[in-house]
């Protein structure tokens, strides 16, 4: 198992948003897309803001592996569905602390128990 390499969880969950990709059946990467992330500890989440049936997430999850960018860094990854294996009470509170500035509409799609089951963990490769 491959773990975050120095400086990376810090850039990575600090940064505001994060492109990400999922793999196609061939290999190559999908556009990115651009989400919100969070970082708990070790780990880095998203969630979809627009449920199991947006696009990106249905192919992410679908998938199973991708590429992120944010915060300087570009690295391979899992997804990792955790709907209901999630620290989603915590990773709704740092949701709320890193973008209720943006208002209560963008953080409400993403945070809550309507939210929980477009949540994905993502795992450096």
């Amino acid at each position: 198992m491959s773990v975050w390499a120095e400086g990376e969880l810090g850039a990575v969950g600090g940064a505001d948003e994060l492109r990400v990709s999922s793999r196609r059946p061939d290999g190559t990467l999908r556009p990115y897309v651009t989400i919100w992330v969070a970082r708990l500890g070790e780990e880095v989440f998203v969630r979809s803001a627009h449920g199991v049936d947006n696009g990106w997430f249905r192919r992410a999850r679908n998938s199973g592996t991708g590429r992120l960018r944010a915060g300087g860094v570009e690295r391979d990854v899992r997804f990792e569905d955790v709907a209901t294996s999630g620290p989603h009470a915590e990773l709704d509170r740092a949701l709320h602390a890193k973008y209720d500035g943006y208002g209560p509409g963008p953080v409400g799609a993403i945070t809550g128990p309507g939210a929980y089951p477009a949540t994905l963990l993502l795992a450096p490769l």
